[in-house]
């Protein structure tokens, strides 16, 4: 069956997001094309929203036209789920009507507790949490989402009338921030939240995962503050901050008492200046509460929650959420074109001597990880040219949606792939050198040892079938399998061209101390 293409829309308070995905027989699916839209529903209505505004409407029919447009464009069947703006308007049939019979999209309005369900969906299949204890919170325009669960399951959960939008038309109608309206709106928050975060913490987590815009906002504040830049990464899935981190930028922000000074701190986005103080105001009370100390940011939330739960519907042996990142690696190698048998023999070898070597690397289970991934992709630029095509594997990892990975993980897996073959990690080369020294050099210990493995298969026959590394004082000997007693003679020329970054990391010198065949 050919995979076929599905639209999802959350219709927010604040924004509007649609995402088209390209739907795999196996369950999983990549996003082809995705767009977003600040319509603010919610505008004009202080505390509940008892009515979406006419301007409020033309903007929302206009933009779902667009979405309708580029839906089309991909043959794209539409699911389209509204949240807390619609879901309290007392207008909102008439909003409904309107856009069905102007657009052809038909809306769901979704409860608080099923819009937390679709969330923590979404997270699971952007973070490894799977197995994991979780507290979810999506902070909306117009209401924020708690989620304990594990294993798909959401144990509790609960929808509070709390957004960055909501607060600030309540506390902060012109958007001009003083003392007293700052306290008014901590103390709001601490009064809604209380008893929730009371009774959350005695179920106990063991991670808390953020999601949606306010959270995504404070990430790009805090690492663009971390990289000292203006602007930072647009990746920050998996992208973990502190509770010092949070409330640092909190203080700079609540210190700007105008629109038009917050506009012009460092990578706050401008479209965000007048809502994200009543968002960071929810976020640090939510930090102060629940005694968190750190949170991981997902990348995904309410829309892709929506495709995943679709798909439950249609299809019958749905793909497991418990191991993200090798179906994210294993989704990249299906979209690229190259001999796929050579990386997972590659990889194979690749992890063999990871294990053997273990006292010489002195790297974690994590370093495994990277170093079976980059394995399996090393050669995927080949599927744009051949010539310098471990450069190509760089920019495809680096620039592809690895979910369960986060972005200095990326750039470490992208780094050995990169590596696998023509010159050694230098300082010149920026985008090794600009990593933390950590990751610099488990990125030159996996690296070398992925050079070696690649040099095993150099034929790409799977001549040799097995490794063993025995360490010495100065030196690792090597003892081969090989199939039908042949001698790999082009292999062990280009071990002895690959080698050399291992014997300058490590100090010891590789010889093949015998071969036996099978």
């Amino acid at each position: 069956m050919e995979p076929k293409n599905f639209a999802a829309i959350d219709v927010g308070t604040n924004s509007f997001h649609l995402i088209v995905v390209r739907i795999k027989d196996d369950g999983n699916f990549e996003i082809i094309d995705r767009e977003k839209e600040v319509i603010r529903l919610g505008e004009g209505s202080a505390g509940d929203i008892k009515e979406i505004k006419e301007d409020a409407i033309r903007r929302a029919v206009s933009t779902l036209k667009k979405f309708k447009g580029i839906a089309d464009s991909h043959s794209a069947q539409i699911r389209a789920v509204a949240t807390s703006a619609v879901r309290e308007a007392l207008n909102k049939n008439i909003f409904l009507e309107r856009v069905l019979k102007q657009t052809g999209i038909e809306i769901e309005i979704v409860s608080g507790q099923e819009e937390a369900r679709l969330i923590y969906l979404g997270v699971l299949k952007a973070v490894p949490i799977y197995n994991k204890k979780s507290l979810v919170i999506d902070i909306g325009g117009g209401s924020t989402e708690f989620i304990l669960g594990k294993k798909g399951i959401p144990e509790f959960s609960v929808s509070v009338k709390l957004g960055a939008v909501r607060l600030s038309q309540k506390f902060f109608p012109d958007y001009e921030l003083t003392k007293q309206r700052i306290k008014a709106c901590e103390d709001w928050v601490e009064g809604e939240i209380f008893t929730i975060s009371k009774k959350m913490k005695s179920m106990g987590f063991d991670i808390c995962v953020g999601a949606s815009g306010t959270i995504m906002a404070a990430g790009f504040m805090i690492s663009a503050h971390r990289k000292n830049t203006e602007l930072s990464s647009a990746y920050l899935n998996n992208f973990e901050f502190t509770a010092e981190e949070l409330f640092e930028i909190s203080k700079e922000v609540l210190k700007a008492k105008t629109v038009e000074k917050r506009k012009k701190i460092k990578a706050l986005d401008e479209k965000r200046a007048d809502i994200f103080p009543a968002g960071l105001i929810i976020l640090s009370k939510i930090f102060e509460l629940f005694e968190l100390d750190k949170m991981t940011i997902s990348g995904y939330a309410l829309r892709e929650g929506i495709v995943i739960d679709t798909i439950h519907k249609e299809k019958e042996g749905f793909t497991t959420l418990s191991d993200i990142r090798k179906e994210s690696v294993k989704h990249l190698m299906n979209t690229c074109n190259y001999d796929k048998e050579h990386c997972k023999h590659t990889s194979v070898l690749s992890l063999k001597l990871f294990e053997q070597l273990k006292p010489l690397l002195k790297l974690d289970e994590n370093s495994k990880e990277y170093l079976e991934a980059a394995a399996l992709l090393h050669d995927i630029g080949c599927h744009i040219s051949h010539n310098n095509h471990h450069r190509h594997s760089y920019y495809i990892i680096k620039n592809s949606e690895l979910l369960g990975f986060n972005e200095n993980e990326i750039d470490m897996i992208a780094n050995i792939a990169r590596y696998h073959r023509k010159s050694h990690p230098k300082e010149t080369h920026r985008e090794f050198s600009t990593l933390p020294e950590k990751s610099r050099l488990t990125i030159l210990k996996l690296s070398s040892i992925l050079r070696i493995a690649d040099a095993f298969d150099r034929t790409h026959s799977k001549i040799i079938t097995d490794i063993h590394a025995n360490i010495t004082n100065n030196k690792v000997e090597l003892s081969l399998k090989c199939k039908d007693g042949k001698i790999p003679d082009i292999e062990l020329w280009n071990l002895e061209r690959r080698k050399g970054l291992f014997e300058e990391i490590f100090g010891k010198k590789i010889t093949i101390e015998k071969f036996e065949s099978i």
